[in-house]
């Protein structure tokens, strides 16, 4: 019996990167004018695997000061193993959260490290089931003026989406006449065909969300998205025995057990492989999805998303989020278009992107 060689860890690099965004943008809770990404390159073998996260500059400094070491020497076919040991070197700092996203930026580095090793697609050793990954069309800011909305709108449409999200929950639910008014202004935008949906980001009050939700269900809207905060799982699912639309939440979820605690509160769980420990963290997560009947849709970083989403039976969709969908080809040779709706594979071994050359333009650390 043969056996795959150990190939040791011999070197973990991180890198900062800041990009604006063309405006100021804010959601129902959260207002932002860049986005920090966190890169790690892990080296064995010859070969090196990229990953990245949404996350703080700390993240790297967490990384290089704390999981670089436990890393160093560790079998890179060794995946799981690799998780399990820096997932511990987290106890006393707390595992979710920053750490979380620090381990899920070099989580993904060493799937895509180990299918370069193998030279395969990164999809195909996850286990293919789909050649390509359907994606909604999200942003539409609550700083988005009328001409603003129709452009991104069009976006979406040329590139084929046929479901669609925008920002509701103006100003901590100060605002909900003209939520109401721009969710109208979406289907009058996208037509009578397109899947209407809508994040609140947690900004509602339970009755506020209740009231609100009524009224989405009248204007068609499938998807409502933390209609109040992901920490308020009993409200979730007592907003989810009453409302026609799906309830769906999950951004945050660090692991299992967090994941757990919503399956019971959403139609559809949301999980995020730069959030839930990369993608070995949001495989396990999926799976208990999946033993509670739920589709799991991937939240924003797109181009990360791609492999793993396409080895998943019981996917919805991933979210194809205006900032993430700029930005990564900045950051990224090799990114997955969309075509038809869909995000294309190209089977180029591990998930196919490498830094691109101009991003240094965007480095701060």
């Amino acid at each position: 019996m043969t056996t795959t060689p150990a190939a040791p860890v011999t070197g973990i690099r991180t890198a900062v990167y800041r990009f604006p965004t063309p405006t100021p943008e804010a959601d129902g809770t959260f207002a932002w004018d860049a986005t920090t990404a966190v890169t790690v390159h892990v080296e064995a073998g010859g070969r090196t695997g990229l990953g990245w996260t949404y996350s703080s500059p700390a993240a790297a400094a967490l990384i290089d000061a704390d999981l670089s070491g436990v890393l160093c020497g560790h079998d890179s076919f060794d995946v799981p193993g690799a998780w399990t040991s820096m997932h511990r070197a987290g106890r006393n700092l707390g595992s979710r959260g920053l750490f979380a996203q620090a381990l899920s930026a070099v989580d993904i580095a060493l799937w895509d490290l180990k299918a370069r090793l193998l030279e395969t697609p990164l999809t195909d050793l996850f286990g293919r089931v789909r050649d390509d990954v359907p994606v909604y069309g999200s942003g539409g800011f609550t700083t988005l003026d009328d001409a603003q909305l129709t452009e991104q709108v069009e976006g979406w449409q040329a590139a084929g989406c046929t479901a669609m999200k925008i920002k509701i929950g103006e100003s901590w639910g100060s605002r909900s006449e003209r939520d109401l008014v721009r969710v109208s202004r979406l289907r009058e935008l996208a037509g009578d065909d397109a899947e209407l949906m809508v994040d609140a980001n947690g900004g509602y009050t339970p009755g506020q969300a209740r009231r609100i939700g009524i009224v989405l269900d009248e204007l068609g809207v499938v998807w409502f998205e933390e209609p109040v905060s992901s920490d308020d799982v009993e409200d979730l699912r007592l907003l989810r025995g009453v409302l026609v639309c799906d309830v769906a939440a999950g951004e945050y979820v660090s692991d299992l057990r967090e994941a757990a605690r919503l399956t019971p509160a959403v139609d559809c769980l949301q999980l995020d492989v730069t959030r839930c420990g990369g993608y070995t963290g949001w495989l396990r997560c999926a799976a208990l999805a999946a033993a509670a009947g739920l589709q799991v849709s991937g939240h924003c970083a797109p181009s990360l998303h791609a492999p793993v989403a396409a080895a998943l039976p019981q996917l919805r969709h991933v979210e194809w989020f205006a900032d993430h969908a700029r930005l990564e080809p900045l950051l990224a040779d090799g990114t997955p278009p969309v075509v038809d709706g869909a995000l294309t594979l190209d089977g180029a071994p591990g998930h196919g992107m490498t830094l691109a050359a101009g991003a240094d333009r965007w480095r701060v650390r």
